[in-house]
């Protein structure tokens, strides 16, 4: 038995879910901690509880500070985690990795075909600002004064990116 299968069918599903009802079902989530957490524990050629919590916590580490600035969806950051559940620190590192650069290249994609290259990259330059000159996209409420340009199912990212690292793995 293959924990990768496991993980496949849930990245594959939330992509197809992400794509079709641009959302992350709780359900997927709390299966994929579920089923990955059994096999870490009670398959230790795989892992172990250690494994699949730090591989959790990683996937959901990476990913919990673009949520903040609503760079991504909380089912997104849930969908991470999960993934690190199954792959463990490591490996969930690469796949973030991996799944960036796709997320960037769908987002560009995106802009391109919608035609509002110049409202994502100004939304970049104002979510990259605070760590770049110290201050920040804040309006006088507090809140992130920058506006959607288009989301794009970034569960197809997370699930092309793991796919990407998961054959990068066996080769």
């Amino acid at each position: 038995m293959h924990i990768e299968y496991f993980l496949l069918a849930m990245v594959a599903i939330a992509a197809i879910t992400d794509l079709a009802q641009r959302k992350i079902p709780n359900v997927l989530i709390v299966w994929g901690l579920g089923t990955s957490l059994m096999l870490q524990v009670f398959l230790p050629i795989h892992g172990s509880a250690w494994h699949w919590l730090s591989g959790c916590i990683t996937g959901f580490a990476l990913f919990l500070p673009f949520y903040v600035v609503r760079g991504m969806g909380a089912g997104d950051v849930k969908l991470m985690a999960a993934v690190g559940s199954f792959a463990g620190p490591l490996l969930t590192f690469k796949i973030a990795l991996a799944t960036f650069i796709i997320g960037g290249i769908l987002s560009l994609a995106v802009a391109l075909i919608k035609r509002n290259l110049r409202g994502t990259l100004s939304n970049v330059h104002r979510i990259l600002r605070p760590s770049l000159f110290n201050s920040g996209p804040l309006n006088s409420s507090g809140n992130f004064a920058i506006q959607s340009t288009g989301r794009i199912p970034y569960g197809v990212a997370i699930a092309l990116g793991t796919i990407t690292m998961l054959y990068f793995e066996k080769f």
